[in-house]
């Protein structure tokens, strides 16, 4: 079974996440998200960031394999980390990310 049909069944396949981040550009967004992905042990292996206008703009393709929490709550603490930042950071499997973004 290919990654998309198994995305399209509800499983995943692989330990690599794609994190994105959306809102107002302020100091230290990158700090604030890398800093929770380093304390789970969560590895960063790209990351690309752009500011349009004064919207900010990232995403990161993370590896999970070696973290010390399950992906539902890294995912949690992204997400709350958001709110508290007033960004929309959302963290999905990078074969659901390649699912739900294809062409």
């Amino acid at each position: 079974m290919n990654d998309y049909k198994i995305a399209a069944a509800g499983g995943t396949s692989g330990n690599r996440i794609v994190v994105t981040v959306l809102g107002q550009d302020r100091v230290g967004i990158i700090a604030a998200i890398s800093t929770i992905l380093a304390e789970n042990n969560a590895n960063i292996l790209d990351i690309s960031q752009t500011i349009l206008k004064d919207i900010f703009t990232m995403v990161m393709v993370v590896d999970i394999s070696n973290c010390f929490i399950d992906f539902d709550l890294l995912r949690e603490k992204l997400e709350d980390k958001g709110r508290e930042l007033g960004l929309q950071i959302k963290a999905q499997h990078e074969d659901i990310f390649k699912f739900m973004h294809r062409i």
